[in-house]
């Protein structure tokens, strides 16, 4: 279950950093403007909205499995087609559909996973979610700083994603169903069937009362803001979409803040950071599990925070004071990226997680479409110092919010109905 929800991740990552590679091509080959840009720029995480907020609502209904397989279907399909997209609007219409798709699976995906996994594991798989997603992420971003590209090999590219989506697809082939979905729905059997025949676990007698009761067919989203629950649930969308708004609009748009920050010998710099990205990411895992989610949270956002804010005041100094607070922030915001795919399924019940989950992935793509729409906007109309200082402002605001909200959740179970 880990393995094949790390392949999404992956997926994510790649498809994710590959179009800012190759953009600086594209914008020449399909003369692009800067909104046109922004626009692909922000397509798939567009599409990621839709995906998480329709899907995972879908994802509590039906269960997880059916999702959780053929989403990739449609992954790899618009993957592949990108080849042949020769004009804007049909890459447009592509990368939305794929990041439908990538919706779909970190509505279902992280959820699935934190409901197979034991709560002394739990912070160490979903938060390793978040490396596989940063070395699909790095490798683009590497594939696309050293390989030459015209416009027919850009396409090759970013048609690329279609084989690791391809063998994802291949390994999810009999993924077995939630049992604590099941059990949420009064499949007891099931469940226990499930849990017999993948984990090794016999089922304990129950008498009648013991049996779960049903869990509403449809869950409401506004069971997501009814009392006792709507704190967590908006914590989760400020505290996502603080983090992510900055991350994917700096990183989409890295060679053009380089530049403007005359850094130079861009294409080296580039690689440090990401391999700063990378580094940071499995370094990042060992305080999420040991450390309790609220501290670990506040901790990275206040780091963050005063890493731009310092980008911003120094913006006139030579490229090299620079590099260190970009580089601080690249590496503790890997780190603390990984605690996107831990806290979400921690902050909701079984029986609304996957709605839950796909609402804050919803709400963050969001967050990071703007971002990643307006950043190359602000960059040319205000310059670096100004547009690191809002984003700086951001980052503060995710600080504030955390301080005010987070809860701890290290020690929830969100494996109900199981009999440990």
């Amino acid at each position: 279950m880990t393995a094949t929800t790390f392949g999404a991740n992956f997926s994510d990552g790649y498809a994710l950093g590959i179009i800012g590679a190759v953009l600086p091509v594209l914008s020449t080959s399909m003369h692009l403007s800067g909104v046109w840009q922004g626009l692909l720029g922000s397509s798939a995480l567009i599409g990621l909205f839709f995906g998480s907020v329709i899907l995972g609502r879908v994802a509590d209904a039906i269960g997880r499995q059916k999702l959780y397989l053929y989403n990739f279907v449609l992954i790899m399909l618009a993957s592949a087609g990108q080849f042949w997209a020769h004009g804007p609007w049909s890459l447009f219409a592509l990368r939305l559909l794929i990041g439908f798709g990538l919706g779909a699976d970190y509505a279902v995906g992280p959820t699935l996973l934190a409901e197979f996994s034991p709560q002394r594991l739990r912070g160490l798989l979903l938060g390793s979610l978040t490396v596989l997603w940063t070395v699909g992420y790095v490798l683009a971003n590497i594939l696309g700083t050293y390989i030459s590209l015209d416009d027919g090999s850009a396409r090759l590219l970013l048609a690329s994603g279609a084989l690791p989506a391809a063998l994802v697809l291949v390994l999810r082939i009999g993924t077995p169903e939630s049992p604590s979905w099941l059990a949420s729905r009064g499949r007891t059997d099931e469940a226990d069937e499930i849990r017999r025949r993948y984990l090794g676990q016999e089922p304990e007698a129950r008498s009648a009362q013991d049996q779960p009761a049903a869990a509403e067919a449809t869950p409401r989203y506004t069971a997501l803001f009814a009392r006792g629950q709507r704190r967590n649930t908006w914590f989760g969308a400020i505290f996502y979409s603080a983090q992510v708004l900055p991350y994917f609009a700096i990183y989409t748009f890295m060679s053009t803040i380089l530049a403007s920050l005359h850094v130079s010998d861009a294409n080296t710099q580039n690689t440090v950071l990401n391999l700063f990205l990378l580094l940071g990411g499995v370094v990042g895992l060992w305080p999420v599990q040991r450390m309790g989610r609220r501290p670990f949270t506040i901790g990275t956002f206040a780091v963050l925070t005063v890493c731009l804010g310092a980008m911003a005041v120094l913006n006139n100094a030579s490229g090299l004071v620079l590099m260190v607070p970009f580089v601080v922030y690249t590496f503790v915001m890997s780190a603390a990226s990984n605690i996107t795919q831990v806290y979400p399924p921690e902050l909701f019940p079984t029986a609304l997680r996957g709605a839950g989950v796909g609402f804050l992935n919803g709400a963050s793509r969001v967050a990071s479409a703007v971002g990643t729409f307006v950043l190359p906007i602000s960059l040319d109309q205000l310059g670096a110092g100004w547009s690191m200082a809002w984003l700086a402002g951001v980052l503060l605001l995710g600080t504030l919010v955390s301080i005010a909200w987070a809860p701890e959740t290290k020690n929830l179970v969100t494996t109900e109905g199981w009999h440990h």
